[in-house]
């Protein structure tokens, strides 16, 4: 396991971390799901991204897959979510 520079992948992977712990932050004050299940969801990506960082995407092939599509049905599930149950809470 070594380190493999990637501009793209290390810009994703600083994104991903900021959006996940500000994403924690703000699901602490605001306590909506919709906030928790999108921060969830970048901690998710940001795994992914630190995988291929580390070059690991060969061996984590198929964790990796399911990974992505866990984070990506989080994020799904927070926009029906917003849009369906916590409209009102949101629009505030």
């Amino acid at each position: 396991m070594h380190f493999t520079w990637n501009t793209i992948t290390f810009i994703n992977f600083v994104f991903s971390i900021v959006i996940f712990i500000f994403g924690l932050v703000s699901w602490q004050r605001m306590k909506s799901k919709v906030v928790f299940y999108v921060a969830v969801a970048f901690g998710l990506f940001s795994l992914s991204h630190l995988a291929s960082l580390f070059n690991l995407t060969d061996t984590l092939n198929l964790l990796l897959i399911i990974i992505r599509i866990v984070a990506y049905l989080l994020v799904i599930n927070g926009f029906f979510l917003a849009a369906h149950k916590e409209n009102n809470t949101l629009r505030k």
